[in-house]
């Protein structure tokens, strides 16, 4: 299917042709023909799928023809919101569709008066929205259609409540879309109260919970690497646009100066910025002009940014949810991404737990670190040497050996050391699988130890 088989009002025809759309995504060829008809609807379908456009370019289409006067669209932060209303204004600026962006951190006063002024489309975050519907600021707008964007973004946030206040005061003879990756119990009760018998269509699959175009891998290190893990990588991998994902606001702060120090273009991203900030900090990143973003999970839902190659986990995240929502900032609209997490043997039980829940293909990768030895590393290899003890046998293996050049024996034997103990000395970042196995028996026995130990104390 083409676009132009929608039959699109020919100004927004325009726009559509000039954004390079050619062909419809599946969210887009599934929604656009239900939404046209007026229909309700209920859309599963992850970030990246193009379904800004599959709400926003029907919703245009009856702007532009006059069809409908006024349109609603609720998303989660406030940079979807401006990204969200930037894609839109776009689309429809050839039909001269006015579009508003509404959230909290700045003046009411403008906001106010645009809306009164008969802007069409309102772009807005549940927080403001409810304020200005409350305090009976905007009762002249009046959205014929209505659209809940990310739900159960929303829903993670904690803004049920105020998208159920919002929905009391808008007009009941609406067309309403939710839109949402996941369909959670609080999400369908939702669908039930504020849409009237919606269609649903899903462009996820049953098995699907995180991308299939995205390799997953995981680096099972010490705490004391994670530093040299991270810079390792953005040096080794053919990063583009990447974010690493910390679980504090102190840890992005830390790691964005550290990054910074070493010469990587990188900014950080967390909720304690100012507004103002943030919206810098996005705005260069979107346009390549900051190639590495260190973020908390609040600070990057909804963030949306095209070409993200490379997703860092610094931290593994604390649930399977927040997992699939950190790497599915890469691998959009079809094309690859890496997703990469760090995790210590402490760790690596709840990163199984995850990788079960979601149905991650996660697999083992060690970092090599390269040849070269630091000080650090010659002191701690003597130090080795001189506390090895003498084995019984190594006369008679010397004496056989005395072939060989003394000299090259002596350095076959030290680099055999080497190798022996590169997890300690940084020529690779990382235990092996058989390593990984050997860890994780002993960690089993010693819970197992454990268990019998608290038993006989009990019985005692």
């Amino acid at each position: 299917m083409k676009f132009h088989e929608f039959n699109f009002h020919k100004d927004l025809a325009k726009g559509v042709k000039i954004a390079g759309f050619k062909e419809p995504s599946p969210i887009q060829e599934m929604a656009i023909p239900i939404i046209e008809e007026g229909r309700d609807l209920v859309a599963q379908a992850h970030t990246g799928t193009g379904k800004t456009a599959a709400f926003g370019l029907p919703m245009l289409d009856k702007l532009a023809k006059g069809e409908i006067e006024r349109a609603l669209v609720i998303t989660p932060t406030r940079e979807l919101a401006t990204q969200v209303s930037d894609e839109l204004y776009h689309l429809g600026r050839f039909a001269g569709i006015r579009t508003l962006t509404v959230y909290g951190g700045v003046g009411y006063g403008r906001q106010i008066a645009l809306i009164h002024k008969g802007v069409q489309i309102v772009v807005a975050t549940p927080g403001r929205l409810k304020d200005l519907y409350r305090k009976g600021k905007i009762d002249v707008f009046n959205p014929e259609i209505v659209v809940l964007d990310e739900a159960d973004e929303m829903l993670d946030m904690g803004f049920l409540e105020e998208i159920k206040e919002i929905f009391e005061y808008i007009p009941q003879n609406r067309q309403t879309l939710l839109f949402s990756a996941t369909m959670p119990e609080p999400i369908k009760e939702l669908a039930n109260h504020i849409l009237y018998q919606p269609e649903f269509i899903s462009v996820v699959g049953d098995e699907e919970t995180t991308n299939n175009v995205i390799d997953q891998r995981y680096y099972v290190i010490n705490e004391n690497q994670r530093d040299e893990a991270i810079v390792k990588l953005l040096e080794t991998e053919d990063t583009n646009k990447c974010i690493i994902f910390c679980r504090m606001k102190r840890e992005v702060d830390r790691l964005t100066e550290h990054l910074q120090a070493l010469g990587f273009n990188a900014a950080g991203l967390h909720g304690d910025l100012e507004q103002q900030d943030r919206e810098v900090i996005i705005k260069a990143y979107r346009r390549g002009e900051t190639k590495i973003m260190v973020a908390t999970d609040v600070a990057a839902r909804g963030l949306d940014v095209k070409d993200v190659t490379h997703v860092f986990n610094y931290h593994i995240p604390f649930d399977p949810q927040s997992y699939v929502h950190r790497i599915g900032r890469t691998g959009r609209a079809g094309k690859s991404g890496q997703a990469i997490t760090l995790v210590t043997t402490e760790e690596f039980r709840e990163l199984q737990r995850i990788q079960k829940e979601v149905g991650a293909q996660m697999r083992l990768a060690t970092i090599q670190g390269g040849e070269m030895l630091d000080n650090e590393s010659i002191d701690y290899l003597i130090d080795k040497i001189r506390d090895l003890s003498v084995h019984p046998e190594a006369s008679r293996l010397l004496e056989a050996l005395n072939d060989i050049d003394r000299t090259l024996l002596l350095e076959k034997l030290l680099s055999n050391v080497i190798e022996g103990e590169h997890h300690h000395i940084g020529s690779q970042i990382g235990f092996d699988q058989s390593d990984v196995d050997e860890m994780m028996e002993n960690y089993t026995n010693e819970q197992k130890a454990t268990r019998n130990n608290n038993r006989r104390k009990k019985r005692r």
